[in-house]
């Protein structure tokens, strides 16, 4: 019975029509499956992927190509995909800084880009475009609401993150909502893993709450070289840096770090439910926000292939624009700029079992766009 549940929901989740088999579909997927940041580059490929599988559409094909997590790298792929594999559509990266590089080309070029993870701010404002759709947030939206958590918590907080585009957006979108005086503010070097000094200036600093943006690597690095240096100043972030992909690399240090996002594990829909149990089925893991970012972004595709032929681009975007699927986080709709209106929960990391995982504690905003929608002028 649940295998048939489970079954109808991702059914619904896809809003798969007659059409949806008509014409092949071909959708470039840059992303990160190598170095530092390859657990967020996986986890977005092999949730594209299933749910691709699961539509049954043999007519798409996903090209899978690794970026490195290097602009120039990324650029070359974007290159070679629009003007030698003639991709219908393009999604993957999981970085700001190669998203800027690469995603004003290519809409440029007519090509639809649909973001599963990064939204620098640029893109959701001024540089906005009718082909480009942010199916995950707009960088600042997971850092504002730790701002507007912390302010029933901590007056003075010291703030960090890297010297990156998403870096920036992140310590923008705390300090538009954090009321509170700042202890520090501080770039570190993408990619660090030595975070020595850093905590030496937050144990003289006075805080009494930190908040960090270290995704990837940078994250599992900084917060075990936290909990070594028992500074015991409570640490919070965006789930970036302490997402489901890097809570086992980073052990019982994570344990009762509050973090933000649109998504969790434990989110109470039927959509969010099959998600769940079909992606530890398929990969023995428990799912990360970027696979549900992932999933959602690769279901948005399906449901608009249902309705509009991908050749057809003013149909086809209209087709993306009505959002017409089953988001794992329940509620979701597009903003005027392209990027989404959504619930943004407070979470907890604790542990159930043996498995170090997230639970929602709380809703920091409800229906919440961003800042740069008012900028964009389409």
């Amino acid at each position: 019975m649940k295998k048939i549940v489970a079954a109808a929901v991702l059914g619904l989740a896809m809003g798969v029509s007659g059409l949806a088999f008509a014409e092949p579909v071909k959708i470039g997927l840059i992303t990160t499956t190598s170095g530092g940041g390859a657990g967020l580059g996986v986890d977005v490929r092999d949730a594209f992927q299933l749910a691709i599988k699961q539509s049954g559409n043999a007519e798409i094909t996903v090209i899978v190509e690794d970026d490195g997590q290097k602009p120039e790298l990324a650029v070359q792929i974007a290159d070679k995909m629009v003007q030698s594999d003639q991709v219908d559509l393009m999604t993957g990266i999981i970085w700001s800084n190669l998203a800027m590089a690469v995603v004003p080309s290519v809409t440029a070029q007519d090509i639809i880009y649909l973001s599963p993870n990064a939204g620098p701010s640029p893109l959701a404002g001024a540089g906005c475009s009718p082909n480009y759709f942010n199916v995950a947030y707009q960088n600042d939206n997971f850092h504002e609401a730790m701002g507007q958590y912390a302010n029933g918590e901590y007056k003075k907080v010291f703030i960090m993150a890297p010297n990156y585009p998403a870096g920036t957006d992140s310590l923008t979108g705390f300090k538009r909502y954090y009321k509170g005086e700042l202890a520090g503010e501080v770039y570190t070097q993408l990619g660090q893993t030595d975070y020595a000094a850093e905590i030496a200036q937050i144990r003289a600093s006075g805080a009494d709450g930190v908040f960090v943006f270290l995704p990837g690597g940078m994250g599992i690095a900084f917060t075990k070289q936290y909990a070594q240096s028992g500074v015991g100043i409570p640490l919070m972030g965006p789930a970036f840096s302490f997402s489901q992909d890097v809570l086992g690399a980073i052990g019982d240090a994570a344990l009762g770090v509050k973090n933000s996002a649109s998504w969790s594990n434990d989110l109470d829909n039927p959509a969010n439910k099959a998600f769940v149990e079909s992606f530890k089925a398929a990969y023995g893991r428990l799912p990360s926000v970027y696979a549900a970012q992932a999933f959602d972004t690769a279901n948005l595709i399906l449901s608009a292939v249902g309705k509009a032929s991908v050749k057809d681009k003013d149909a086809f975007r209209a087709a993306l624009k009505a959002a017409d699927f089953a988001s794992v986080r329940g509620k979701f709709k597009f903003n005027t700029n392209q990027h989404p209106i959504q619930d943004i929960y407070v979470r907890e990391v604790v542990k159930v079992g043996d498995v170090l995982t997230n639970k929602i504690i709380g809703t920091a905003f409800t229906d919440h766009g961003d800042a740069y929608a008012k900028d964009c002028k389409m």
